[in-house]
């Protein structure tokens, strides 16, 4: 990528995390492609995207596809799937992946790109993302909160693609040209755990209560859950051996809700839609990872277990 052009972008996964990154690139003049369901896919190809920010409400012109072909000559692709479908969908992505083009996991979890390594080779970058966004209605996407986004390099020993892929600088640049605040990390593992244990805080409770971020931090019961389930996964990340600069994640945790008061979780969001969550990467991973290293995680696995009970009686689909 050069520093004088925007490259040609395609979102993998255009729902709201997807639909919100892809517009503000595409608001400001980069060449986008967002990949999602067909009912959103053909609202955006009738009237544009309508990305209702904090600061604008406005169409954006961008073009949509239902055809994962669509990421054909992309130099840059934001891979936004559900971690359920991660494997399936680095695998659709592999032989159509242009010579030299990046891949950047805007992913919930910790483990998605060692799994879309695993499944088809290709070496994404990890992103911890931070922004509160829905999907309101068809190509209508709300943000209601931050939208920043950290990257960062996880240690590894096998990179086939070297060269191309450790420009950071670049990415950051580009992001920041479309006013999305981009920070470079040299402890990318320790900031992905940060946002897992976060998810893990709020995800499972908001699905659980229908509440918003700010009502669940207020509450004393709900406040009390939260710190242990914070605790306990912070417990699985040490004994993973990730190390953290700032280790108050209690109040890191708490403090969230200060600028993402009126956040619905993801999981909430697909409860309501009637579709499979997230849960198993985020409070039942902490569970598995935690029974492996013989760390207790009883909240979590309690957490875990009520939205997968939820699911159930919802007999909710994928």
């Amino acid at each position: 990528m050069s520093d004088e052009r925007w490259p040609r972008i395609a979102v993998l996964g255009a729902g709201a995390v997807g639909c919100y990154y892809g517009g503000m690139l595409a608001r400001a003049g980069a060449p986008v492609t967002l990949i999602g369901r067909p009912q959103h896919v053909e609202a955006i190809n009738r009237n544009g995207l309508f990305l209702e920010s904090m600061n604008f409400q406005q169409h954006v012109s961008v073009a949509a596809s239902t055809d994962v072909t669509a990421v054909n000559n992309a130099e840059l692709i934001l891979f936004c799937v559900k971690t359920l479908d991660t494997e399936e969908a680095a695998r659709m992505l592999a032989p159509r992946l242009a010579n030299n083009a990046i891949v950047m996991s805007f992913q919930n979890g910790v483990d998605n790109v060692a799994r879309i390594r695993a499944a088809s080779s290709i070496d994404a970058i990890p992103a911890a993302v931070y922004v509160a966004a829905e999907m309101v209605g068809q190509g209508h996407v709300k943000h209601t909160g931050r939208g920043d986004i950290i990257i960062g390099e996880l240690p590894q020993k096998d990179r086939s693609n070297e060269p191309n892929l450790r420009d950071l600088p670049k990415l950051a640049a580009l992001f920041a040209r479309a006013e999305i605040p981009c920070v470079i990390s040299e402890t990318i593992e320790a900031d992905l755990w940060t946002k897992l244990i976060i998810n893990c805080a709020y995800n499972a409770i908001s699905a659980l209560s229908h509440a918003r971020y700010g009502r669940i931090a207020r509450m004393n019961w709900t406040r009390e859950v939260m710190q242990q389930a914070i605790e306990e996964s912070a417990a699985v990340a040490r004994a993973e051996g990730v190390r953290f600069a700032d280790d108050n994640l209690v109040e890191i945790g708490l403090k969230l809700a200060e600028k993402m008061e009126n956040t619905i979780s993801s999981t909430a969001q697909d409860i309501a839609r009637g579709r499979h969550t997230e849960i198993d990467s985020l409070n039942g991973y902490v569970f598995r990872r935690g029974a492996a290293l013989g760390v207790a995680t009883p909240v979590n696995q309690t957490l875990h277990a009520l939205v997968k009970l939820l699911e159930e009686s919802e007999g909710l689909k994928t």
